[in-house]
């Protein structure tokens, strides 16, 4: 009994030893493995070289560029993915995802079985993990050797990153055949959309293609697409995903063999947002995706059918914010034969007519006009400058609404002599446009039919302002660098920017155009170089360039002719909702012309460009108000409005009274504004230099 107990312990204090030297070694082996895991790291980058996307204001694809080694690659993330094809796709190539490290040995000795028993591979015990080994460091030998290398990897992969990471990795990473990596890029060449909402059979085609992309390319081997497909949808019934009668239905949908082009909008915005890429981040764009294909087959229909060399630019916007929600620089970038890489939104040329409803705009707001004011149109010299119609003919006597809706030349200059280039000009450069003038030359009379160079881009930023009340917001669509400070100004006062779009709302649309309920006008260069059209509801402004990049004269070129048919199909093709025009602002007053005051009855300008009735000085005048005139400047409400005052003749400096109580200071401007304290009836007086008054009487709501 004592000898056996001696070698009981013995035993024990044997197989103490050897599991402490076991236990040793295991942990040594641990260490070395760590060791060897920190020495050889799997080639994981902290963030996939993949394709830069530009995108829109959502975040939709406008388009890509591929990666440096020629290949569609799109960053994925399992939020951009059908949820059913993620799970076709777990279920197809590695059912124990979730559970496994990245080795699922289960599977490995299934498939070894399977190897013997039948001898072939009948079924692979590749993980997507191990698949994603391979992905990242491809290997042509299919060696016993090798994959072990991808088990060893897949499980230092496995312990670096989640599994959604995995999955992300796989997803972007997989082959879909010819230079087609990741499932977005995939499905945007094979169906035309984003992955988000697949059809089951659009899934299972996916899930299929990555096993042998070359050989199951549907553009290439359809029936083999076909065929994998299917299989796909029978492993999904046996796995229990599908029911048999929805995969049955999936089989029945066509498997297209078409492959697309992966989305190419905007390309002279995207291309010059590439100097902002950085690895990984998509770039943004203001634009709406809907709005610029809409724009970009408006503009590619009408090229064809002007003729060779002719090209399109399109600038929409938003002009209660500024952002540009779409813009075609030419009617096809790849088109050499129009200079299609030129973005001739940029391209400062002449704007022809379409500056006429901002001389006006500042005659009304200067006082100097009402839209029935009488003016001649006929022939005129300015100093050596002799303006004519374009079409070489004279109206005679016709109202302002009217000369700015047949867009006649003589009397905008008129109109312009007595408003003074200068000012013009600078309320421009005040809204953030420098329009460019020949060198060395102070603004003359000829800017009002386009002796001037514009952008389209400065045409449709201009443009905002008379769709916003006079308020004007600098056009944006992120390309800016980030330190260009965006500005508000305003291009004409409220009541000004209103007379200007009831004038240019009735404008007649172009034959056969949809009728939109917009204001617009147009314009045609000198030479018939440029022809233009720019139009605008009560929040979108859109602006038409037709013409050749090389500023060749093209013989019947004409704004009305040429590009307003393409601004009013562009309205329609946006998709954009029409939004109402800006309503009528309180204190405006439009009178027919047995109405007006005798000082507007008929326009003349004096020496110093103030209307007048006759050549002598006048005494002065108020003009508006109109004497008995009911406001509704909504004083009883949060948001009351001044009244503007406006007055003719006299001699300056001028004093106003508002029921015989004078307001602040005394201005040389023929301008003021008075805020009433209450509603009923005021009396408003001026008192000029000499000493001469005028009053009217006014019923304030």
């Amino acid at each position: 009994m004592r000898g056996s107990a001696v070698l009981s312990r013995k035993f024990l204090k044997r197989i103490a030893i050897a599991g402490l030297c076991l236990a040793g070694s295991a942990a040594l082996s641990v260490a070395v493995l760590w060791e060897l895991d920190r020495a050889f790291p799997p080639p994981l980058p902290a963030k996939l070289t993949v394709s830069t996307e530009v995108q829109d204001r959502d975040g939709q694809l406008l388009r890509a560029f591929a990666t440096p080694d020629g290949y569609w690659r799109l960053g994925t993330h399992l939020d951009q993915v059908d949820r059913q094809f993620v799970d076709m796709l777990v279920a197809y190539e590695d059912k124990r995802f979730w559970d496994h490290r990245g080795v699922d040995l289960l599977a490995l000795c299934r498939a070894a079985g399977q190897l013997v028993t039948s001898g072939h591979i009948v079924s692979g015990g590749s993980t997507l993990s191990m698949q994603l080994a391979r992905l990242i460091e491809p290997r042509d030998s299919r060696s016993v050797g090798s994959k072990i290398k991808q088990m060893l990897r897949a499980i230092q992969i496995e312990r670096r990153l989640t599994k959604q990471e995995v999955l992300e990795r796989y997803l972007t990473l997989a082959p879909y055949g010819g230079n087609l990596e990741g499932v977005r890029a995939a499905s945007l060449a094979y169906f035309g959309k984003e992955p988000k909402r697949l059809t089951v059979s659009e899934a299972a085609l996916l899930v299929a293609l990555p096993q042998l992309p070359e050989k199951r390319r549907p553009d290439r081997n359809l029936g083999i697409a076909h065929a994998a497909r299917d299989r796909v949808l029978t492993r999904m019934v046996s796995a229990g995903l599908l029911g048999e009668r929805e995969a049955a239905r999936a089989a029945l949908d066509d498997v297209s063999g078409l492959r697309r082009k992966l989305p190419a909008l905007a390309a002279h915005a995207s291309y010059a947002m590439l100097p902002k890429a950085v690895p990984g981040q998509p770039l943004q764009l203001t634009i709406r995706k809907s709005v610029q294909q809409g724009l970009e087959q408006v503009a590619r229909d009408a090229a064809r059918k002007l003729g060779p060399k002719l090209s399109v630019a399109m600038v929409m916007a938003d002009a209660r914010t500024g952002d540009i929600l779409g813009e075609v620089g030419s009617a096809d970038f790849f088109d050499a034969s129009r200079s299609g890489w030129i973005d001739m939104t940029k391209m400062v040329r002449s704007p022809g007519s379409t500056l006429k409803p901002f001389i006006y705009g500042l005659a009304f707001e200067q006082g100097m006009v009402a839209q029935e004011t009488i003016i001649e149109d006929s022939p005129a010299d300015f100093g050596g400058y002799r303006p004519k119609n374009f079409d070489t003919g004279y109206q005679g006597d016709v109202s302002i609404r009217q000369a700015l809706q047949l867009s006649l030349n003589v009397p905008a200059i008129r109109v312009l002599d007595a408003v003074g280039p200068a000012r013009l000009t600078a309320r421009f450069r005040q809204a953030g446009v420098n329009p460019v003038l020949p060198v060395n030359e102070a603004p003359g009379l000829a800017i009002g039919l386009g002796g001037v160079g514009v952008t389209l881009r400065d045409l449709v930023q201009l443009y905002t302002g008379l769709a916003n009340g006079g308020k004007m917001h600098t056009l944006h669509d992120g390309t800016e660098p980030a330190d260009v400070e965006r500005t508000t100004a305003t291009i004409l006062d409220d009541q000004a920017a209103w007379q200007i779009n009831d004038i240019l709302s009735g404008m007649k649309p172009p034959e056969g155009a949809m009728q939109r309920g917009i204001a617009y006008k147009t314009g045609t260069s000198y030479g018939y170089r440029d022809a233009w059209s720019v139009g605008f509801d009560g929040r979108y402004v859109l602006g038409v360039w037709v013409g050749r990049a090389d500023a060749s004269p093209i013989p019947g070129l004409s704004g009305y002719v040429s590009a307003a048919p393409i601004l009013f199909e562009g309205f329609v093709r946006s998709g954009l909702a029409s939004v109402p025009l800006p309503g009528r602002p309180p204190g405006v007053f439009n009178s027919k012309r047995d109405e007006l005051p005798v000082t507007l009855a008929r326009f003349g300008a004096g020496a110093d460009g103030l209307v007048q009735a006759t050549a002598a000085e006048p005494a002065p005048t108020i003009i508006f108000p109109p004497n008995g005139a009911r406001v509704d400047l909504g004083t009883n409400s949060a948001e009351a409005t001044p009244l503007v005052l406006k007055l003719q003749g006299g001699r300056a400096p001028f004093r106003w009274l508002a029921n015989g109580k004078p307001l602040a200071g005394i201005d040389r401007r023929r301008t003021a504004t008075w805020q009433p304290d209450g509603t009923g009836y005021s009396t408003l007086t001026v008192i000029d230099a000499a000493g001469r008054a005028a009053s009217v009487k006014v019923f304030v709501e």
